[in-house]
C-alpha cells in the first residue's frame, strides 16, 4: 500500500464473495476503495448475491465510524433492480456489465444509475 501511494496512485482491495469484510477492515484507513464481489469471479451472467450486501454495510459504517472517504464498488449481477439494493447498502460505485452489453434491448446507462439514488 505504501509504495503504491508513494507513486501518487489509489489503492484498492477486491473480496470474493466468500471473504469476509474483516479482511479489509485493518486496511480501510490506508486504503480509496474496497470492490466487493456481488458473484464469484470468473464469467459475466451469474445471479446477484444478496448476501454480499453485509458486507458493504459493515465496510461502510466502519469507514464512517472512523471518518474515512472510501469509496465501495459492486462488480457482478448489478441490473436496474440490484443497483438500489447496492446503493442502499453503502455501494457508490457500480459496474455494470451483463445489464448492459448483453441485453437484447440495452438498458441505457444513465436509467440504471438514476435507480441507485
Amino acid at each position: 500500500i505504501a509504495k503504491i501511494k508513494n507513486h501518487g496512485k489509489k489503492v484498492g482491495i477486491s473480496i470474493k464473495p466468500k471473504t469476509p469484510a474483516s479482511a479489509v477492515i485493518p486496511y480501510i484507513n490506508d486504503i480509496d476503495m474496497v470492490l466487493v464481489m456481488t458473484v464469484e469471479p470468473g464469467f459475466g451472467g451469474q445471479k446477484f448475491m444478496s448476501e454480499t450486501m453485509e458486507k458493504v454495510t459493515e465496510i461502510k459504517e466502519y469507514a464512517t465510524k472512523i471518518g474515512k472517504e472510501l469509496d465501495i464498488e459492486v462488480d457482478g449481477g448489478i441490473n436496474d433492480q440490484t443497483i438500489k439494493i447496492a446503493s442502499d447498502a453503502g455501494a457508490n460505485i457500480f459496474v455494470l456489465g451483463t445489464a448492459f452489453f448483453k441485453s437484447e434491448k440495452p438498458i441505457l446507462a444513465d436509467e440504471i444509475l438514476a435507480k441507485a439514488n
